[in-house]
């Protein structure tokens, strides 16, 4: 195999793996909330994400630039394939055995760690750490650390102007589709009455799902929102799409390999591809092992991400959904209590894992694939 077929393969595996750990990080609040199957937000990510990827052909140049090694090694060295080779498949190897435990993890964060460990085998004496500076660095630190902030403002400011507009919430007990019970907001106590009188038959489970009642400018309430909610997470997916198709893309700059917009094509494939296949087990993290969550909640925290994320996107700051999107989540057990520690925790420790196994296995990949 040509090391040019071999770069495009490299290319298109590290796409198929975003978009198996990545796809369904955009559309998690909806099925975390209920609000839809998984099947349809999986659909609804894949849809969303593939159009961020076509559209970040014409806005987001900026951040393939950053992932080609320029600036961090001599040019001798930058954009060589062997580099980009090492990179890849570092980042892609990190991103498949992070799906492959259900931990959401930054492929992002997975590219740098490979370029850091490829470039210390490819010039030790020549590294320039300050390309990785504020203009990389700093947006993957501290957008999760902006994203739990701005939650901690975004939903309490929305349940005030829910409640300021005479919305009530009541939550039903729900055995598949029969409403079992309805239990006013407020009114917690009547749960656990209603509970106990419920008899199951193996293989039926029973929800407590939120909704809200009254009515929005003569619009129901909770199909408004429903509505909204449906949007935030296509445009989460969208902003997705923009921001990581470019850093992938980034891959397939050498001469020779696929040129133009023909790269944005095949890694839009690549991401559709990888989150169809393989989403399921992030999926359940994300959805439904951070926090529960209601359709404002998981509004909200789309709200979040969809505004960091794109911004990011336009600027060519290489942030990273992940860390966003989790953020988001992370700020919104704050607010609500409801957050499973040991799952937090867990993602932490995977965050902190993923640069130094991503540096790893990329400095080895480039001591195999450099030119004698």
């Amino acid at each position: 195999m040509s090391i040019y077929l071999l770069l495009i393969v490299t290319g298109l595996f590290l796409a198929f793996a975003n978009g198996a750990n990545d796809n369904f990080k955009g559309v998690a609040t909806l099925y975390g909330s209920r609000t839809t199957s998984f099947r349809v937000a999986l659909l609804w990510a894949t849809a969303a994400t593939f159009l961020g990827s076509i559209v970040a052909i014409r806005i987001a140049g900026g951040l393939t630039r950053t992932f080609t090694g320029r600036g961090l090694v001599p040019e001798t060295i930058a954009g060589s394939p062997q580099l980009l080779i090492a990179v890849g498949l570092g980042a892609a190897i990190t991103v498949i055995l992070a799906t492959a435990i259900g931990m959401p993890v930054s492929t992002t964060h997975a590219l740098v760690g490979a370029l850091l460990g490829a470039a210390w085998i490819a010039a030790p004496a020549r590294i320039r750490f300050g390309a990785l500076g504020w203009g990389v660095m700093a947006p993957l630190l501290l957008s999760p650390i902006i994203a739990v902030g701005l939650t901690r403002i975004v939903y309490p400011a929305f349940r005030f102007g829910r409640r300021s507009l005479g919305l009530t919430k009541e939550s039903c007990l729900c055995l598949g589709s029969e409403v079992i019970q309805t239990i006013p907001e407020g009114s917690a106590a009547r749960v656990a009455t209603a509970t106990a009188a419920l008899t199951l038959s193996l293989g039926q489970e029973v929800d407590c799902v939120e909704r809200y009642q009254g009515r929005i400018l003569g619009l129901n309430a909770q199909k408004t929102l429903a509505a909204g909610h449906f949007l935030s997470s296509g445009l989460v997916s969208f902003a997705r799409g923009l921001n990581d198709t470019p850093k992938i893309a980034a891959l397939l700059l050498i001469s020779g390999t696929a040129g133009g917009d023909l790269r944005f094509w095949a890694i839009g494939i690549g991401i559709a591809l990888g989150g169809l296949l393989s989403a399921r087990k992030v999926a359940r993290t994300m959805s439904r092992r951070i926090t529960r969550m209601n359709h404002g909640q998981g509004f909200s925290a789309n709200l979040v991400t969809a505004f960091l994320v794109v911004i990011a996107s336009r600027w060519g700051l290489p942030v990273s959904t992940t860390h966003v999107s989790c953020g988001s989540l992370f700020g919104l057990s704050l607010v609500t209590g409801g957050g499973n520690r040991k799952t937090i925790r867990n993602i932490l420790l995977a965050w902190g894992a993923t640069l130094p196994i991503a540096a790893l296995i990329g400095a080895l990949l480039y001591l195999l694939l450099a030119p004698a």
